[in-house]
């Protein structure tokens, strides 16, 4: 009788509190001690089957999860997966409120959270331990396990202030961690915890640890079954790049040959990029080193915008540095160089992807512009010293017959007997003197004129005849060619041989003005120079003066009968006074007024300042002397 109760609640699977239930019973009917001490016996009997009954079953429970996880390794194919339900088995099989698994990071000395079941916190998913750091840290340091009843008070974890705020927040207080191994190297730490203080014993370590080296297996299964398939992957592409590459070869070399070709044939800068746009598409512009526009071929015209120049000079640069093809945008940007000098830039434009050996095409076609442009730079600087060698002859007092020199003007498409115009530049920097002697050289070409350069000096001999108007033109693409002022005196127009070494001194004198006038950075010959020009011009051109001086008013005169420059010269002869001025003509001050309005019209209203009225005062009695 006594048995068949506990039988019956071991067979229903009571708690051990119900196993009290027949003692208590027997008590309180007044059993004897017998009785009494054979239901003690029983139950503790019971009890003892009870306990082996549970551990037989979470024995069983643990080797089918253990056998489950088995099956998910051998059917691996996905890895997340694998280590999410090894988690998951993990929590369930130690009845625990979390179950989590960290990854080695062994660059940067850490272990990371890889995968958590029952979490609850985004900081604590998030967590990254430094080794030795925390149980968790401590663990994946040192291959051993541990656990904690209470881990935020347990003094033999190094505490970190993020670390225990992500545990707080997560409420966990008992923790059990164990390493994942693979051979002797811990590539991470399979962990359970609770949010109430618990032990945890030996069993859950040796399960947990169980897990955890499964867990090792199936991370260490998937690398290779990873590696296997790039292996594969990497095979199977080889032949693809193999053929892509051969085809690139193929491709390299004909447009090697189209370009070779256009050298071989004389063709320009024009023609290279005609071949990089019809294998390319798109629309190559071509740049000079300072980023001026060159040439354009291909499907559009349409130049790029400053703010897209700005940006490919400074992508040239890169370009440059690297020696490959530079990327911005919608533009594929090759510098062209030679050794340590930029000679410029090939931008393509494109809508499509440049593959590598396109890039490759447009780098050689940067090349092959290079060596055009060093050939067309020898060349010039040939001619250049022909020119440069004939103008010194110009200049020089040797005395050369006037016919053969224009003969050997003729040979360099020069016409001596055509009106010239002569102009010596200045500018200030030594570093930038071969700079400006090529420019000279290749603009005088251009011009059809000739150009040498002498000291800090340029001389230009340049057809035409105004002299003032080419000043200023070369002071302006002399001064953006140099990136700083250029300063330029002309004189002429001069036909002939004779006449130009006395150009060149009155071009010089008018340089030399314009820098004491604190006209840097522009140009001007003698007739623009006011009075000082007359002072410096070797024609002492008198008529040119009154003319551009006062030439509005002495035209007035002469049309209408007035008398406004006898006003003008009586007004300046008393002090500016129109009473004093008036009593001279002997006429009312209103008429002065109105004549010196009228001249305010004619000659602007600006007359009357310093620099205008002594040039005015000049003028007036040049024009008394010369009646």
């Amino acid at each position: 009788m006594t048995c068949g109760v506990f039988l019956e609640l071991l067979a229903r699977e009571a708690s051990p509190v119900e196993f009290e239930g027949p003692l208590v019973q027997a008590r309180a009917q007044g059993a004897s001690a017998t009785v009494l001490a054979e239901l003690e016996a029983a139950k503790l009997a019971a009890l003892r089957v009870r306990s082996i009954m549970r551990r037989h079953a979470r024995r069983e429970a643990e080797l089918a999860a253990l056998f489950d996880t088995a099956g998910d390794l051998a059917g691996l194919r996905d890895l997340d997966a694998v280590l999410e339900a090894i988690t998951r088995r993990a929590r369930r099989l130690l009845n625990a409120d979390i179950a989590y698994l960290t990854l080695n990071d062994d660059e940067r000395g850490e272990t990371y959270m890889r995968v958590t079941d029952g979490s609850v916190s985004a900081a604590f998913r998030r967590l990254r331990l430094p080794m030795g750091t925390g149980l968790v840290g401590l663990v994946a340091q040192t291959a051993m396990p541990y656990t904690s009843a209470h881990y935020l008070g347990d003094e033999q974890f190094r505490h970190r202030g993020f670390i225990d705020s992500a545990v707080a927040e997560e409420g966990i207080v008992a923790i059990l961690g164990v390493p994942m191994r693979l051979g002797s190297r811990v590539i991470g730490v399979l962990t359970a915890a609770n949010r109430s203080e618990r032990p945890f014993d030996q069993e859950e370590v040796a399960l947990l640890g169980s897990l955890a080296a499964h867990a090792a297996v199936a991370i260490d299964n998937a690398r290779l079954l990873e590696e296997t398939q790039t292996a594969l992957e990497e095979l199977s592409a080889a032949n693809e790049v193999i053929k892509a590459r051969s085809a690139a070869v193929e491709q390299a070399a004909r447009a090697h040959d189209r370009m070779t070709a256009v050298v071989v044939r004389g063709g320009g800068v024009e023609d290279v990029a005609a071949v990089v746009t019809e294998l390319l598409g798109g629309t190559l512009h071509v740049l000079d080193a300072d980023g001026r526009h060159l040439a354009t071929t291909g499907a559009e015209s349409a130049s790029l915008s400053d703010e897209e120049l700005s940006g490919v000079m400074a992508s040239a640069h890169s370009a440059r540095a690297q020696g490959r093809t530079v990327r911005r945008g919608d533009l594929w940007i090759a510098s062209v160089t030679t050794g340590d000098e930029m000679l410029g830039t090939l931008v393509l434009r494109t809508a499509d992807e440049v593959s590598g050996a396109d890039q490759r095409i447009l780098e050689r076609a940067a090349l092959v512009t290079a060596l055009l442009v060093l050939f067309q730079r020898s060349v010039t600087e040939a001619e250049g010293r022909v020119r440069g060698e004939l103008l010194d002859d110009l200049l020089s007092d040797r005395r050369t017959d006037a016919d053969t020199l224009i003969v050997r003007a003729r040979r360099v498409n020069v016409d001596l007997t055509a009106p010239h115009v002569l102009m010596c530049a200045r500018y200030e920097s030594h570093d930038h003197r071969q700079r400006a002697a090529f420019w000279a050289s290749s603009f005088a070409a251009v011009e059809h004129g000739l150009a040498a350069a002498r000291g800090d000096e340029i001389v230009l001999l340049l057809p035409g005849e105004r002299a003032g108007d080419a000043a200023r033109r070369v002071a302006k693409e002399l001064g953006a060619s140099l990136g700083r002022p250029a300063t330029v005196g002309a004189a002429g127009p001069v036909r002939g041989p004779d006449g130009i070494a006395a150009a060149h001194l009155e071009a010089r004198r008018c340089a030399d003005a314009l820098l004491a006038l604190g006209r840097r950075g522009d140009g001007a010959g003698a007739s623009e120079l006011g009075f000082v020009g007359l002072l410096i011009g070797d024609a002492r051109d008198v008529p040119g003066f009154l003319g551009g001086t006062l030439g509005p008013v002495l035209d007035y005169d002469e049309r209408r009968g007035t008398a406004l420059v006898q006003t003008l010269d009586a007004y300046f002869g008393s002090g500016g006074s129109l009473s004093r001025t008036a009593e001279r003509l002997h006429i009312h001050v209103n008429t002065v007024s109105q004549r010196l309005d009228r001249i305010s019209r004619l000659l602007g209203d600006d007359w009357q300042s310093p620099e205008r009225a002594l040039e005015l005062q000049l003028a007036l009695r040049l024009h008394r002397l010369s009646r």
